[in-house]
């Protein structure tokens, strides 16, 4: 499934999804076997968890000096969550854009508008979804991390994140088998850097592609 990078346009490669929709998963996959593909790392103010490296998993960076990234302009994107701040460096997306790669971004839905409203012609948005609500509480329950008062706030957030990805992001990829999500996410790959490229992706492509925007309008349980 590795793309042919050569002559090929850069993509901004959005994946937002509710917690426990299997994106993290997803995003993996795909880098592993997309060459061409590399994972954008965000800057971030909370500090390291765990085995998390700083320029692997984030660029971990204080306060003051996230601040003076925001007041440079030098982020792409950024949101404040749960009381800490995460962002895109632009100069990263930059870089991955002029080396004709894909920049996979995992990213909550306020991020890829604004990745897209800095960088309209080069972004495809894609919301990842499980089947439908009650899949996403059995898996967020399956856990056992989170007591029920903190997983019905991580459902109504879900619904709001999801609700405003169906009204704004370009494709929907429902999450009910892993190999199936990953070859709709690689379709999607595909046809939008052939469609910046002006040269036509292969015709299962097309279908697949054409399938997740289609989704948009079918998805139902939300």
């Amino acid at each position: 499934m590795s793309s042919d990078a050569a002559g090929r346009p850069g993509l901004l490669l959005v994946l937002s999804a509710p917690s426990g929709a299997g994106k993290t998963t997803l995003a993996r996959r795909f880098l592993a076997t997309h060459d061409d593909a590399v994972f954008s790392v965000s800057a971030t103010t909370r500090a390291p968890r765990g085995a998390e490296r700083d320029g692997v998993d984030y660029h971990f960076v204080p306060e003051a000096r996230f601040e003076a990234l925001v007041s440079a302009g030098a982020l792409a994107e950024w949101a404040e969550v749960h009381g800490q701040r995460y962002g895109t460096l632009r100069a990263t997306v930059e870089e991955t854009l002029a080396g004709g790669r894909i920049a996979l971004f995992d990213i909550d839905v306020q991020g890829g508008e604004q990745l897209r409203a800095a960088f309209p012609r080069q972004v495809a948005c894609v919301l990842v979804l499980p089947p439908d609500l009650a899949e996403l509480e059995r898996r967020l329950r399956g856990r056992s991390t989170d007591g029920d008062a903190a997983i019905q706030r991580r459902l109504q957030v879900a619904q709001d994140e999801v609700h405003r990805g169906l009204a704004t992001y370009d494709y929907v990829v429902v999450n009910d088998a892993l190999d199936a999500a990953l070859e709709r996410i690689d379709a999607i790959a595909r046809v939008e850097r052939a469609r910046r490229g002006g040269a036509p992706a292969s015709a299962a492509a097309e279908v697949l592609a054409a399938a997740c925007r289609r989704e948009i309008a079918a998805v139902s349980g939300w």
